[in-house]
């Protein structure tokens, strides 16, 4: 089991599913550990059902906006953090990207959005 720094390397971070296609970031993370015992991650939280309880009213107003869809996904099914945290299947099998789907025609307007 390696040790990763949580707050720095995996939090906000971009998720890509198997095949490289971005499909959310981690919005939380859920983690277990009694008193006096390591807290380990269980869990990455992804989707806009996640964004009140970390931003307040900003995030209540931007989960009204990307919906309340929530996403758990076991740490297991973690292959690899870098930049990014990369998953071992595709973003459908987890339920993920309905959101960047919904949004992406409207971002490929903007000017250097392809890069």
């Amino acid at each position: 089991m390696s040790k990763i720094h949580v707050g720095r390397n995996v939090l906000d971070h971009q998720l890509l599913d198997r095949d490289g296609r971005r499909c959310g970031n981690v919005d939380d993370l859920a983690i277990e550990g009694g008193a006096g015992e390591a807290a380990l991650v269980v869990a990455i939280l992804a989707g806009p059902g996640h964004w009140p309880q970390r931003a307040g009213l900003l995030g209540r107003l931007a989960g009204w906006i990307g919906g309340s869809s929530r996403v758990r996904i076991p740490w297991e099914e973690v292959a690899k953090v870098d930049s990014a945290v990369h998953l071992r299947r595709t973003a459908r099998e987890y339920g993920l990207g309905k959101t960047d789907d919904r949004l992406r025609p409207y971002l490929e307007r903007i000017p250097g959005a392809n890069r």
